[in-house]
């Protein structure tokens, strides 16, 4: 195995974890360039394919596919190893793009971002495994750093060079364009990985495959069919009684599905914030919800109320991918407690998001809008490398893939319900040729702020959890710590 050089004292470039780095960063480069240019063309997409109304959608259905990828590759991970999940993301991020780019309707649009998600769901568990199997812990923080500042040079570029491109030749290169960058970076990693093995536990693993496996789709199944219902509703509203109904139907059926299969793909306790490993997981759902619902919506405002064009809207995406890597730097070198960043980074995303709303009044300049999102990214990098670093720590070696798994469920669900609630907030409370507006995206961005602000009480409770149950003292030997309601 490669880390096992590693361990006498090696680096993360060590000759024997040089490849594998290397590779891993430039997956997450290519990842990092899709998000940042797909947010900035969105406006551009929804403009010429008539997608306004169902804006939302096209982030909240590439996150509702990634999170079904991410349970059938945690299962999948911890069967067979990282490799077929690292090769089948691959396959099906590609295709995505390609349907994306060539779509005739923002409805097919929509389906490729699906597909893509898919593959990334596959991926993004795949590489948290490879680095739980390659790299000693004392190598974690370091690496996890290393791959938010695979962000920056992306968030430097990708929103300019979108933005350019959708301006002056066609938003559909955003997607085909990225395409070959991603097979060329898995090609990087792929083969550094051939020595990886599964650690499979003595018994029962297939059941628990199965089960996790149909508890995913019907997650997955129930949060189309919840946001897809309320998307409709709020465009369409009630001129069609039997219609309304219909879908009211579908969205509570819907709902109801992800409510029983969501907490049994979590750690026991997570919905209620139980001490430990359950806290952690929450608490990054809860930040998730309120950083991407935030977030998908700004370029959108700078557009269509502010009359920016597309590649300067980009640079508050920049400004918090930049911030998203400070504070991932940051988390790497403290030398107190980590859970405690937790809350740090809750205070602030609270804080950041009431300032987003604030700064959406017209007198505002984009300056100040610009310095408030990056300290929105700054909160999120401390935070949630964090939390995947603690979970790591937490999971022993036969739960890897599982609670990496679970964690990014965790991530992705949060993604749609503040994507979804917020699409559908936007759709609701919008005027239909009216222009401005700014007062819809302040009250949408307060409502998602509520989130981060329950997510200070999660991390308070992760943090005060830590010493309750002995997790500080037993984050380096492997062992899970119990999880104290």
């Amino acid at each position: 195995m490669p880390h096992k050089d590693a361990e006498v004292g090696g680096g993360a470039l060590s000759a024997p974890l040089r490849p594998l780095t290397i590779g891993v960063i430039a997956i997450i480069t290519c990842a990092a360039f899709e998000a940042m240019a797909v947010v900035t063309a969105m406006p551009s997409v929804a403009a010429e394919l008539n997608g306004v109304a169902s804006y939302g959608l096209a982030f909240s259905m590439y996150l509702t596919a990634s999170l079904l990828g991410s349970v059938l590759g945690g299962s999948w991970c911890d069967q067979r190893g990282p490799r077929p999940a690292l090769a089948a993301g691959l396959a099906l991020m590609v295709l995505g793009l390609a349907v994306s780019g060539s779509a005739p309707e923002f409805w097919i649009m929509t389906l490729g971002r699906a597909v893509s998600g898919l593959g990334g769901g596959f991926m993004i568990v795949a590489v948290y495994v490879i680095i739980a199997q390659c790299y000693p812990q004392r190598l974690q923080p370091v690496v996890f750093g290393w791959l938010a500042a695979a962000w920056v040079v992306p968030s430097l570029v990708g929103p300019y060079v979108a933005g350019a491109l959708a301006e002056q030749a066609s938003w559909r290169w955003v997607f085909l364009g990225v395409a070959p960058v991603v097979a060329a970076a898995f090609l990087l990693v792929w083969p550094s990985t051939s020595g990886l093995k599964t650690e499979r536990a003595a018994s029962g693993v297939d059941g628990a495959v199965r089960r996790n496996a149909l508890t995913g789709v019907l997650l997955a199944g129930g949060v189309f069919a919840a946001q897809f219902a309320l998307t409709r509703l709020a465009v369409g509203g009630i001129n069609n009684p039997a219609y309304s109904v219909f879908l009211v139907v579908l969205g509570a059926v819907g709902f109801g599905a992800a409510a029983v299969a969501f907490p049994r793909l979590l750690p026991p306790g997570t919905l209620r914030l139980a001490r430990g490993l359950p806290s952690v997981i929450a608490t990054r759902g809860l930040l998730t919800v309120a950083f991407f619902g935030a977030e998908a919506f700004v370029p959108l405002m700078l557009v269509s109320s502010r009359g920016l064009d597309a590649s300067t809207a980009g640079l508050t995406l920049s400004a918090a991918a930049i911030g998203w890597s400070l504070g991932s730097f940051i988390q790497a070198k403290v030398r107190f407690q980590r859970q405690w960043l937790l809350v740090i980074g809750s205070v602030l995303l609270s804080v950041s998001i009431g300032g987003l709303a604030l700064s959406a009044a017209a007198e505002v300049p984009f300056w100040m809008i610009v310095a408030v999102w990056s300290c929105a990214g700054l909160a999120m990098g401390m935070a949630l490398s964090s939390t995947s670093v603690l979970v790591l720590k937490l999971s022993a070696p036969e739960e890897q893939g599982r609670n990496s798994a679970s964690l990014q469920l965790s991530d992705q669900l949060g993604g749609v319900i503040g994507t979804a609630g917020a699409g559908g907030l936007f759709a609701l409370l919008r005027e239909p040729g009216a222009t401005g507006q700014l007062s819809v995206f302040a009250v949408m961005w307060l409502v998602l702020g509520l989130f981060a602000v329950i997510g200070i009480a999660a991390g308070f409770r992760a943090a005060r959890g830590a010493h309750a149950s002995g997790m500080v003292s037993s984050l380096g030997t492997g062992k899970v710590p119990s999880q104290e309601p």
